[in-house]
């Protein structure tokens, strides 16, 4: 289950599970609550997410766009080696800046 924790103005989604099929809709659902709250900063801890399949990788891609259409961004951290291969190979990791954990992506929303 993903789970949002404020740390100053940046929203941080946290979650443990893969981000595939069944758990999509409901991880979108926590996110787009931020986005229509008018956030604009996020980062999302994949640091414990094992996988990411081509629903995932939709989620990512919306989210971003919905916290781009507030003026802001989604950024990644922590991805593991598979993670950050898949949004390699996929073509999208230029889409994200990416950072290896929350604390120095959270940080690059103050610089």
């Amino acid at each position: 289950m993903l789970k949002l924790e404020q740390q100053g103005a940046v929203a941080v989604f946290r979650t443990d599970e893969p981000l595939v099929g069944d758990a999509v809709p409901q991880t979108a659902a926590v996110m787009q609550q931020a986005t229509n709250k008018g956030q604009r900063m996020a980062v999302l801890d994949l640091q414990s997410v094992p996988l990411i399949d081509s629903a995932g990788l939709e989620l990512l891609l919306d989210q971003q766009e919905a916290f781009e259409h507030n003026g802001g961004s989604l950024k990644l951290a922590g991805a593991n080696a598979l993670c950050h291969d898949i949004l390699r190979c996929a073509g999208i990791a230029k889409r994200f800046q990416t950072y290896p954990d929350v604390k120095s992506a959270v940080g690059s929303f103050v610089r």
